[in-house]
C-alpha cells in the first residue's frame, strides 16, 4: 500500500478547500436570488476566474469512461496480434496541437506497449515538429529498449496531399524512398514486405484539417479495405462522425476523446500509472467552469422567475 506524500496530501486539501469555496458561494449566490437580489457580473467574472485557474493550479483531474467511438479505436490496438504494423501519420500544425498532441502521445504509446511495429509519417511539413516531441517526451523516454528500424521509424514529410495517398495505395516505396535521415528502404527491417498500405494492419491519422482523416478514408481506406481511425480537433470531429463504424474503425474527438483515451490506458496498463496526463488536466477547468456556468444559468433564472413574480403581486 503506498503512502501518500506530503505534496499529494496539501494538494488534496487545497482541492477540497476550492470546491468548498465555489460550492459554498452558488449556495451563497443561489439564497441571494431567491430573494430576488441581482447579482454582481464581477461576481460572475471571479468564479469563472477561479473555476479555470484553480483546476490548473492544483491539478484537480476527473475520471473519465471511454465513450464508444473511443473504446474502439483502443479496442482495436489492444486486440492486434503484437508485431502487428500500424501506419501513423501526424497530419497537424503547433495550433492544433493542445488538442491533437496528447492523443497523439498517447496512442503512439500504446501501439509500443502492445509490441507493434510503428510507421511514423506526415502529410503536412509542420507534422514533422510533432512527431519529434513524441519521439523525445515517449518513445526515447519510456521505450528506451525500442530499436529504430526494427520497433518504429520515421518516414518524414512528403509534399503532395493526396497525391501521396494515390501513390502509397499502391506502391508505398515509391513515395518514400528512404527514411526522414536518407536511410534506403531496403535497409529498414521494420518496412520488409511492405508494399503498399494494404499491408498495415491498421491506418491512423491524427489531425483535424486537410488532408487529414477523411481524405485518409476516402483515399486509402475505402479502395484498400484497411481499418482507418482517428484523432481530431474537437471542432472537426461532428463531421467525421458519420463514417463511424462502416469506414473508420474509432475516432479520438478533441481533448475530451484525449482525456478519457489516457484515463483507459493508464487504468488498463498498471506500469504507466505514472505517465504525464496533459489531456485530464485541460479537463478539469473545463469541468468545473461548465458546472459553475450551469449554476448561474440556474440561478439566473430563478432570479427572473422571482422578479416576475413580485411584479404580479404588485
Amino acid at each position: 500500500m503506498s503512502v501518500p506524500t506530503w505534496e499529494r496530501i496539501v494538494g488534496n486539501i487545497g482541492v477540497i478547500i476550492v470546491l468548498l469555496l465555489i460550492g459554498g458561494g452558488l449556495v451563497w449566490l443561489f439564497v441571494r436570488a431567491l430573494r430576488g437580489k441581482e447579482v454582481d457580473r464581477r461576481v460572475v467574472f471571479a468564479f469563472i476566474l477561479i473555476s479555470v485557474a484553480a483546476p490548473l493550479l492544483l491539478t484537480i483531474t476527473f475520471e473519465m469512461k471511454p465513450t464508444h467511438i473511443v473504446q474502439e479505436l483502443y479496442d482495436k490496438i489492444d486486440n492486434l496480434p503484437a508485431g502487428s504494423r500500424i501506419l501513423l501519420s501526424f497530419d497537424f500544425d503547433p495550433p492544433m496541437a493542445p488538442e491533437v498532441q496528447p492523443m497523439a502521445d498517447v496512442v503512439s504509446r500504446h501501439v509500443l506497449t502492445r509490441g507493434h511495429k510503428a510507421v511514423f509519417m506526415t502529410l503536412w511539413a509542420t507534422g514533422q515538429a510533432q512527431f519529434n516531441i513524441t519521439l523525445e517526451d515517449v518513445i526515447r523516454r519510456q521505450f528506451p529498449n525500442a530499436v529504430y528500424g526494427e520497433h518504429y521509424v520515421d518516414l518524414g514529410y512528403k509534399a503532395g496531399n493526396e497525391g501521396v495517398l494515390n501513390v502509397i495505395r499502391t506502391d508505398f516505396k515509391k513515395m518514400f524512398p528512404t527514411d526522414v535521415n536518407t536511410v534506403p528502404w531496403d535497409s529498414l527491417p521494420i518496412l520488409e514486405g511492405i508494399r503498399s498500405c494494404s499491408d498495415f494492419d491498421l491506418i491512423i491519422s491524427l489531425g483535424g484539417g486537410k488532408p487529414g482523416v477523411k481524405e485518409w478514408v476516402l483515399f486509402v481506406g475505402d479502395p484498400t479495405g484497411v481499418p482507418v481511425a482517428g484523432g481530431v480537433a474537437a471542432v472537426v470531429a461532428p463531421m467525421l462522425y458519420p463514417y463511424f463504424p462502416s469506414q473508420m474503425c474509432g475516432l479520438l474527438g478533441g481533448i475530451k476523446g484525449a482525456a478519457e483515451y489516457e484515463n483507459y490506458f493508464r487504468d488498463n496498463h498498471p506500469d504507466h500509472t505514472d505517465m504525464e496526463t496533459p489531456a485530464m488536466i485541460m479537463m478539469g477547468p473545463q469541468t468545473v467552469a461548465h458546472v459553475v456556468i450551469l449554476a448561474f444559468i440556474v440561478i439566473g433564472n430563478v432570479l427572473f422567475f422571482v422578479n416576475r413574480r413580485k411584479e404580479v403581486k404588485r
